[in-house]
């Protein structure tokens, strides 16, 4: 699985099990709500700084959403 694909499904994992919508967490990382999407989807690929961002708002570390 590509890193991008691996990012998306931990995010995406990590934010149902925390019950928040792709519309919540894309206004709390200050991301577009399609942005979010193809991340999550694995068709766009973070870059470090986003990766920070996601991890904080979610409460982990980047490398959980990395592996």
């Amino acid at each position: 699985m590509k890193l991008a694909q691996t990012f998306g499904r931990n995010v995406r994992l990590i934010r149902q099990g925390k019950g928040l919508t792709i519309e919540t967490l894309a206004d709390e990382v200050c991301l577009s709500y399609s942005y979010v999407g193809e991340l999550e989807r694995g068709k766009r690929n973070p870059s470090l700084r986003v990766i920070g961002r996601f991890a904080e708002v979610l409460g982990v570390s980047p490398a959980e959403l990395l592996i």
